[in-house]
C-alpha cells in the first residue's frame, strides 16, 4: 500500500508499505477521507510533544471495511466506517468510570501510533462505527465534530441560556453547532471577520463578536450586563484563556476545549465571587462520535459545511504547506485517498 510519511519535521514522503494484516479482533479499513486537523499541522511543524518520527498521520478518517478477523462480529465487508482514534487500556481508573478519552495510557492514531494517511489501517473492530445514509466527506468530519460536542456534553448546556465559544476554528464551529442544538443562544468570538461572518452566514449564531481590545463591553452589552453561563474557549492561546475568566457568568462554566503548553492564571478572589465551575475537555468519546452521526442524519450539525480545500494522495505534500497559512481561507482541508 501506499502513504504519505511525515520523516521528519516538514517533510513528508509517499512510501510502498506492507498492507497491515488485521489480528483477531480487528478490521482491515480502506481509507478513503482524511481531515487534515490542528494535531497533524502542529506534528508536521515538530510543534507537537508527543509525535514522534518518522510518523503516518492523520485521525480524522472514514473509510470501507474490506476484511474482518472477528466472525462474531456485526461488522461486515463493504461496511462505510467511521474510525474512532482513540485506542484505551480499559484497565486503569478513567476507563472504569466510563472516561476512556482520558485513558492514563491512551494511544492515538496519527499521534502515538501510525494514522490514516494511507490506503489501509488495521482498527479494533469496537473503534469502527458503522454510519449509514453519510457521505465519506461527511464521515470523516465525525470526530472533528464530535470534540465540539463533548465540550458541550460536559457543560451540561441547558436550553435558553447562552453560551459563547471563543475561537471559530474547526473546533470552535463544531460547539457552536452543538451548543445551539442543546438550545443554547449562541455567542461566536474569534479575532478573524471572514470567520465570523461564516458563523453569522452558515451556523447563523445569534451573535458574531470580534476579540480586540475591550471587546468584553461588547459581551456585556448583548448579554445584558450578565455575561454567557457557559463559555468554551477553543483557542488554545493562553492570552484568550486567562481573560476568559473573565467572560463567565455568575455561577456560570468555563470549559477548555483547546490546548497551551503553559501556566493558566486568575484571580481567585473573582473565581471565588463568581463560584466558578471550571473544566477540560479532552477528545470524545464512542457515545459522542454516535450521537454526532445522528445530529448530521438528523440535519441538527453538518461538518460538510467546513470543508473548504482538498487534495487527492498524490497531491497532498505540494499543497499542504498552504494550509498551514490564513490567508489562504482554509477552514478545513480534507484528504481523498
Amino acid at each position: 500500500m501506499k502513504a504519505i510519511v511525515c520523516e521528519e519535521p516538514g517533510q513528508f514522503r509517499i512510501k510502498e508499505m506492507d498492507t497491515p494484516k488485521p489480528k483477531a479482533g480487528e478490521a482491515l479499513v480502506r481509507l478513503v477521507r482524511v481531515g487534515v486537523c490542528g494535531t497533524d499541522l502542529h506534528a508536521y511543524k515538530g510543534r507537537h510533544p508527543l509525535v514522534t518520527y518518522p510518523r503516518i498521520l492523520g485521525h480524522e478518517l472514514s473509510g470501507e471495511v474490506v476484511a474482518v478477523n472477528e466472525p462474531a462480529h456485526t461488522l461486515k465487508v463493504g461496511d462505510p466506517v467511521v474510525i474512532l482514534p482513540y485506542l484505551e487500556c480499559g484497565k486503569c481508573i478513567a476507563c472504569r468510570h466510563g472516561k476512556p478519552n482520558c485513558c492514563m495510557s491512551l494511544k492515538v492514531y496519527g499521534v502515538h501510533l501510525d494514522g490514516g494517511m494511507a490506503e489501509y489501517l488495521s482498527v479494533p473492530t469496537d473503534h469502527l462505527i458503522k454510519a449509514e445514509n453519510l457521505s465519506f466527506d461527511e464521515m470523516a468530519m465525525v470526530e472533528c465534530l464530535s470534540i465540539g460536542a463533548h465540550a458541550v456534553f460536559r457543560a451540561q448546556i441547558q436550553p435558553g441560556t447562552t453560551a459563547m465559544v471563543i475561537g471559530a476554528g474547526p473546533i470552535g464551529l463544531g460547539a457552536l453547532q452543538f451548543a445551539k442544538a442543546a438550545g443554547a443562544k449562541v455567542i461566536a468570538a474569534d479575532t478573524v471577520p471572514e470567520r465570523l461572518n461564516f458563523c453569522r452566514t452558515h451556523l447563523r449564531v445569534d451573535h458574531a463578536i470580534q476579540v480586540k481590545p475591550d471587546w468584553a463591553k461588547e459581551v456585556e452589552a448583548v448579554t445584558g450586563n450578565e455575561y454567557p453561563l457557559t463559555v468554551l474557549d477553543a483557542t488554545g492561546n493562553l492570552q484568550s484563556m486567562n481573560a476568559s475568566f473573565n467572560l463567565v457568568a455568575h455561577g456560570g462554566t468555563l470549559v477548555f476545549v483547546g490546548l497551551v503548553k503553559e501556566n493558566i492564571s486568575f484571580s481567585d478572589p473573582d473565581f471565588h465571587r463568581h463560584e466558578l465551575t471550571v473544566m477540560s475537555s479532552r477528545n470524545a468519546t464512542r457515545r459522542d462520535l454516535e450521537q454526532v452521526i445522528q445530529a448530521i442524519q438528523a440535519g441538527k450539525a453538518s461538518g460538510k459545511i467546513l470543508i473548504t480545500h482538498r487534495a487527492k494522495m498524490n497531491e497532498v505534500i505540494a499543497r499542504f504547506e498552504s494550509w498551514l497559512q490564513p490567508e489562504t481561507g482554509v477552514v478545513k482541508a480534507l484528504i481523498e485517498m
